[in-house]
């Protein structure tokens, strides 16, 4: 198969995802992260590459975002909420996060395949996102892409439309967003 054909694949089970995702569990994010005085965001692997895309955005916009375990993130308070991405809802690390935030008493969102997991039970907002994760025997998902490949591209898609319905709820553009982009490169 050519890297095209793989591609047209990739996009093919992409758009079929977007029929999975509920729009009410969506806009409960949307409320929660507007409800609240900071956001934090937190991912293992890939995803942590996902949660941090999606930290800049929202910084885009004004919203006062932070990535946990990097140096400049402040403390979580009971106004905040933690965002959790992970396909599994069980690694141990954002696990730990989890049980952490809930004791200091503020919200968390997880956004995970199983909403039934560790995470998603300690949530106080859960996004199920479609995909299979990387151990096979726990999804009835096909996909031909290796490991949480698709569960991870389709986190990121997900991040990317919350920013735009952040921008449409809150009347903002992309110019108005370049604005705090940095300047400094």
């Amino acid at each position: 198969m050519q890297t095209s054909r793989f591609l047209a694949k990739i996009i093919e089970e992409l758009s079929q995802s977007v029929h999975l995702i509920s729009d009410e569990e969506a806009e409960k994010l949307l409320n929660g992260i507007l409800g609240s005085s900071k956001v934090f965001v937190a991912g293992a692997g890939r995803s942590g590459f996902m949660a941090k895309s999606f930290a800049m955005r929202m910084m885009h916009m004004g919203i006062d975002a932070y990535v946990i375990g990097e140096t400049v993130t402040p403390n979580f308070e009971k106004d905040d909420i933690l965002i959790v991405g992970s396909g599994s809802g069980e690694t141990k690390s954002l696990v730990s996060l989890a049980q952490k935030a809930t004791a200091i008493g503020g919200k968390i969102a997880a956004v995970t395949l199983f909403p039934d997991s560790t995470i998603g039970k300690l949530a106080d907002i859960t996004v199920t996102l479609p995909g299979s994760p990387k151990d096979r025997t726990e999804s009835e998902y096909k996909t031909i892409q290796p490991m949480g490949s698709l569960y991870e591209q389709t986190l990121l898609l997900f991040y990317d439309a919350m920013i735009l319905r952040f921008m449409e709820k809150k009347g903002l553009d992309t110019d108005k967003m370049y604005g705090k982009h940095a300047n400094l490169e």
